[in-house]
C-alpha cells in the first residue's frame, strides 16, 4: 500500500474510526506510570497498544524485560506479564538506560551512575567505566546536585552484536538536552558488563557546559577537536566488521556538531580506530539516526531540519546505500521521502518501523511503517496519545510485538507502546 499523507482526511477518517479514543488520564505525569492497560488496536499495517500498568518497561530481549517504578527494579521471564524478579532501588525515577544481556546480565543506569546484575536483580553492584588510558573515568561534580547529566541515556534501542561467537555491547550517550550538562562518548563492554570503557571521547564542545566554568575545566577530551551535542545512534556491519555513529546537532559557532564516524575494533589490542566520515551542518540527510545494517546495506532515517530561508528543501527521508558510498549523497535511494523529521528506526525481518520528531510534525504521534522493506509505505497518526515522539525502538520480543518509548515532545519519558506488523 502507498503511504498516506500527513494531511490525507481519509487516511485520518479511517484510522479514528478503526480505534477507540484513550483516557487522557495520566499522560502528563512526569513519573513513569503508565496507562491501565489497553486493548489491542490495529491499522491496516500493525496491531498497538499501550504497556499495562506497572513497572516502566525500560527494555526488552526475547522474552526478558526489564522494569522499573516506586523505588524498585524489575525483571520479567513472560514479556513484562508477570515480574518474576525485584528489587528495592531508591533511584528507580533516574533510570535512563538499560540493556539485557545474552548470558542474563542486566546492565543499567542512572543519570551518571552505572550498574550491573549478575543474578535476577537479587544483588547488583556499580560500574565504574575506564577511559581510554585504562584509568577511572569518574563523573564531573554538578554545580547543581539535581542536574548531574545523562551519561548513559541512548536514543536508539539496539547496543549489542555477536561479534566471532562474543557478545559486544556498543552505545553512546543522548545527551545535553535534559538534566545538565556532560560529556559525549561511545561506551563499549565485550565481557557481558563487568567491564565498560570508553572507545570514544567527543571534545570540549564550549556550548554544553557548567555555567560559568573556565575552559581548562569544560567537559569533554581536550585532545578531540570533533565536537557535538550527543549520539543518535551507534550500529555494528558484520560484512565490514566496523561500527558506524552518528550525532546531532548543528553548528552554533564553534564548529559542525553533525557527524558520522566509522571505528574499527581490534579485540586482540583491545583497541579502537575511529574515523570522521562526514560532517555537516543540520539541514542535511547526515543529521540523521535510526542506523540499520541489512545484507551489508546501510540504511538510515534523516531529522534535517535548520534550513536558510523557506525557499530551502529539507534534505531528509529513508535513505539506503552502500556503506562505502555514505560520503556520496549521488549514490544514495531515497526509501521515503519524509515530510517530517525522523531520527529513529528499527529494521526486522523485512519491516521498517520508524518516527515522527513530535515537535517538528503536524501528527501527534507519527509512526512511518514498510513491511516490504522500503518498497512500500504507509503512515499514521496515534493521535490519542497526544503530542509525542516514537524513540528507542528494541527489537521485537518473542511474541513479535517491538517496544516503543513514547516520549512527551521529544526526550522526556511518558508511556510504552508496544507494535506489532501484520506479516
Amino acid at each position: 500500500m502507498n503511504a498516506g499523507t500527513p494531511h490525507s482526511p481519509m487516511r485520518r477518517r479511517r484510522f479514528l474510526q478503526a480505534t477507540a479514543a484513550v483516557t487522557a488520564t495520566g499522560l502528563m505525569l512526569p513519573v513513569p506510570r503508565l496507562h491501565a492497560a489497553t486493548a489491542t488496536r490495529e491499522t491496516d499495517h500493525f496491531w498497538f497498544r499501550l504497556a499495562a500498568e506497572g513497572p516502566y518497561i525500560d527494555s526488552q530481549r526475547e522474552h526478558r524485560a526489564f522494569g522499573f517504578g516506586d523505588g524498585k527494579i524489575y525483571l520479567s521471564e513472560d514479556n513484562a506479564r508477570t515480574w518474576a524478579y525485584s528489587a528495592d532501588f531508591p533511584d528507580a525515577e533516574n533510570i535512563t538506560f538499560s540493556c539485557l544481556l545474552k548470558n542474563g546480565n542486566v546492565l543499567f543506569a542512572t543519570r551518571e551512575k552505572l550498574f550491573l546484575s549478575t543474578d535476577n536483580l537479587a544483588t547488583h553492584r556499580q560500574i565504574i567505566v575506564k577511559d581510554r588510558a585504562g584509568r577511572d573515568y569518574l563523573p564531573h561534580t554538578p554545580r547543581n546536585p539535581d542536574l548531574p547529566g545523562w551519561y548513559f541515556h541512548s536514543l536508539d534501542g539496539i547496543h549489542t552484536w555477536d561479534i566471532d561467537g562474543s557478545e559486544m555491547l556498543v552505545w553512546g550517550n543522548y545527551c545535553n538536552v535534559l538534566g545538565g550538562p556532560v560529556p559525549v562518548n561511545i561506551y563499549y563492554s565485550t565481557d557481558s558488563g563487568q567491564t565498560v570503557k570508553i572507545a570514544y571521547a567527543f571534545g570540549r564542545n564550549p556550548h554544553f557546559q557548567e555555567k560559568g566554568a573556565e575552559p581548562g575545566l569544560f567537559l569533554g577530551d581536550p585532545t578531540n577537536p570533533v565536537i557535538c551535542r550527543h549520539l543518535h545512534a551507534v550500529a555494528y556491519n558484520p560484512v565490514e566488521r566496523a561500527f558506524y555513529a552518528c550525532t546531532g546537532d548543528v553548528n552554533r559557532g564553534h564548529g559542525n556538531e553533525c557527524h558520522w564516524l566509522r571505528g574499527v575494533y581490534d579485540a586482540r589490542s583491545d583497541t579502537w580506530d575511529w574515523r570522521v566520515v562526514v560532517s555537516v551542518n543540520s539541514n542535511s540527510r547526515y543529521k540523521s539516526g535510526g542506523i540499520n545494517f541489512v545484507d551489508g546495506q546501510l540504511y538510515w532515517a534523516a531529522d534535517a531540519n535548520g534550513r536558510k530561508s523557506p525557499e530551502e528543501s529539507y534534505d531528509r527521508g529513508i535513505f539506503r546505500c552502500a556503506p562505502a558510498d555514505l560520503a556520496d549523497p549521488k549514490k544514495h535511494t531515497r526509501l521515503f521521502a519524509a515530510e517530517f523529521e525522523m531520527a529513529n528506526m528499527v529494521i526486522e525481518d523485512g519491516v521498517i518501523l520508524a518516527g515522527h520528531c513530535a515537535p517538528a510534525s503536524t501528527y501527534k504521534t507519527g509512526i512511518a511503517i514498510s513491511l516490504d522493506m522500503g518498497k512500500t509505505w504507509a503512515e499514521y497518526d496515534l493521535a490519542e496519545f497526544g503530542a509525542r515522539s516514537p524513540v528507542r525502538f528494541h527489537p521485537k520480543n518473542s511474541d513479535g510485538w517491538f517496544r516503543v518509548d513514547l516520549r512527551k515532545g521529544w526526550i522526556e519519558r511518558a508511556e510504552v507502546l508496544l507494535i506489532k506488523p501484520k506479516r
